[in-house]
């Protein structure tokens, strides 16, 4: 269970971070999603920032058990929230949102069990 619960929460933070660095160098790829979704560019930093702050919270959940749970909710709800805006304009192309949404539950599902949450 510590290895499963490692290694997710290791690719979770990691692909997370990732996505807040394209945000916040203004790499061509988030900004076409934020076109093609009709969201404002000048949300792209704000947005960068909660994925930041999401990868971050799922390492700070090593040393304090409750802020890798929260992290991994609030990036749940992140990813739900990115769900509605692609159903908004009915885009179809979801699968680099399914894999970020998986790893965000599973992190989430994960960090519950590890730590008797659940």
């Amino acid at each position: 269970m510590f290895t499963a619960y490692l290694v997710v929460t290791l690719l979770t933070s990691v692909a997370n971070g990732a996505a807040a660095i394209a945000n916040f160098i203004g790499h061509d790829y988030p900004k076409s999603q934020a076109d093609k979704l009709g969201v404002p560019r000048s949300w792209m930093l704000p947005l960068g920032t909660l994925l930041g702050a999401g990868a971050l919270g799922l390492l700070a959940g090593f040393a304090v058990p409750v802020l890798g749970v929260l992290s991994a909710g609030g990036l749940v709800l992140y990813f739900l929230g990115a769900y509605g805006a692609h159903a908004r304009v009915r885009d179809r192309q979801l699968g680099p949102w399914a894999v970020f949404f998986c790893l965000a539950v599973a992190a989430l599902a994960l960090n519950l069990a590890h730590h008797g949450y659940w």
